[in-house]
C-alpha cells in the first residue's frame, strides 16, 4: 500500500487545523497514514491524531524538543519519514515548517512544494497549486525524479473531516536525534495574546495606515471580540511600531487565508494582497474611492472607518446575540 506522511503541529493541546485539514486529505486518499509528533508532552496527542484518520502516529516527546532547534527536528524527522516508506510528505506552510522542510528535503535529496493552495492526493499520484508573483499567477506543480514529495500547504485551504470516536493508532516513539552543537536553541517566548494565530484564523480583521496611530488601532479590538476574529495588520503599521511584526500580514509577513478578511484603512499595496488574497470573502473599508483594496475586495465599503467601525461592531453584537 502507498503510504502519505503528515507532520503535526499543536498549540494549547489541541491540534491544529491546519493539521487536522491535513490529516483528513491524507485520509481520503486511499494511502495508508502515518503521522508524525515532535516536542515535550506531545504523546497526550495520539488519540486526537488517531481519531482525524491516522493509522500510525511517529512520536517524538523529549526535552531536546521543547524548543524548535532545525538540526534536531529535521535529523529526527527524516528517521520517521525514512521507516514510514512514504512517498509523500504534507505539513503546514507554517513558519516552523518552512524553516524545517527544506532541510528534510535536502537530506533526502527531494523536491518541495510551499504554500501551496490545492492538493490533489490519490493512491496513484500526487500534485499541487501554488501561487506565483505576488498572486499574480499560480502553477501546478509535479514531482519528477523525487523519492519523496514534500508539500507545505496554506492552512485553510483543505475541510476539516468528520471526527471517529471509536478509531485508535499504532503509536511509536522515538528518541530525538542527537544535538550537533553547531545550533543552539533559546528560550521560546510566547505571545500574549490568546486568539489563534493569523494562519489559522477563520476571521481577521486588519488595520493599515488608515488607523493614524498605535491608539487608535485599539477601535479593531471590540469588533474582533464581537466575531472570534484574530487581528492582523498591514506592514507599514508593523514597521511603525503600533503593533508587533507578529501581527504582520503580506508577502514578507504572514499569508492568510480566513473565510472572512476585514480591511480597516488598508490601500491595498500588492505586497498586502499576496498575503491575504486567498480569503473567501473580502471586505475593504477605506475613504479613498480608488483605494486598490477595492479591486479586490468582495464587499468595499468607502466612508471614515473610525464612524464604520463602531457601528459594524454594533450591528455584529446585535446579529450574533439574537
Amino acid at each position: 500500500m502507498t503510504r502519505v506522511f503528515v507532520f503535526l503541529e499543536a498549540h494549547d493541546s489541541q491540534l491544529k487545523k491546519g493539521s487536522l485539514e491535513l490529516l483528513n486529505a491524507a485520509k481520503n486518499s486511499g494511502r495508508e497514514v502515518t503521522a508524525a509528533l515532535l516536542g515535550i508532552g506531545v504523546k497526550t496527542l495520539v488519540i486526537q491524531a488517531a481519531q482525524a484518520g491516522a493509522a500510525r502516529v511517529f512520536v517524538s516527546d523529549s526535552p531536546e524538543l521543547q524548543n524548535y532547534n532545525p538540526q534536531i527536528y529535521a535529523d529526527t524527522l527524516v528517521g520517521m519519514i525514512k521507516e514510514s516508506g512514504a512517498d509523500v510528505v504534507l505539513a503546514s506552510s507554517s513558519v516552523l515548517a518552512r524553516d524545517l522542510f527544506p532541510r528534510v528535503a535536502t537530506h533526502m535529496d527531494s523536491g518541495l512544494a510551499s504554500d501551496c493552495t490545492e492538493l490533489q492526493l490519490t493512491v496513484s499520484g500526487v500534485s499541487a497549486r501554488r501561487p506565483f508573483y505576488a498572486g499574480k499567477c499560480s502553477a501546478e506543480v509535479e514531482f519528477v525524479h523525487s523519492p519523496v514529495a514534500f508539500i507545505l500547504m496554506r492552512p485553510n485551504q483543505l475541510p476539516v473531516g468528520a471526527v471517529d470516536g471509536a478509531k485508535t493508532a499504532e503509536s511509536k516513539d522515538f528518541a530525538a536525534a542527537a544535538a550537533s552543537g553547531k545550533i543552539k536553541s533559546g528560550a521560546a517566548i510566547k505571545g500574549t495574546s490568546d486568539r489563534t494565530d493569523l494562519t489559522e484564523a477563520n476571521i481577521i480583521v486588519s488595520g493599515g495606515r488608515g488607523m493614524q496611530n498605535a491608539e487608535s488601532f485599539k477601535i479593531l479590538e471590540p469588533l474582533a471580540s464581537a466575531l472570534g476574529a484574530t487581528v492582523g495588520a498591514s506592514r507599514a503599521v508593523a514597521d511603525a511600531g503600533w503593533v508587533p511584526h507578529s501581527m504582520q500580514v503580506g508577502q514578507t509577513g504572514k499569508t492568510v487565508a480566513p473565510s472572512l478578511y476585514i480591511a480597516c484603512g488598508i490601500s491595498g499595496a500588492i505586497q498586502h494582497l499576496a498575503g491575504m488574497s486567498g480569503s473567501k470573502v473580502i471586505v475593504g473599508i477605506n475613504k479613498d474611492a480608488d483605494a486598490p483594496i477595492f479591486q479586490k475586495a468582495t464587499y468595499g465599503i468607502v466612508g471614515d472607518l473610525f464612524t464604520l467601525v463602531p457601528l459594524l461592531t454594533e450591528e455584529f453584537k446585535k446579529a450574533l446575540h439574537r
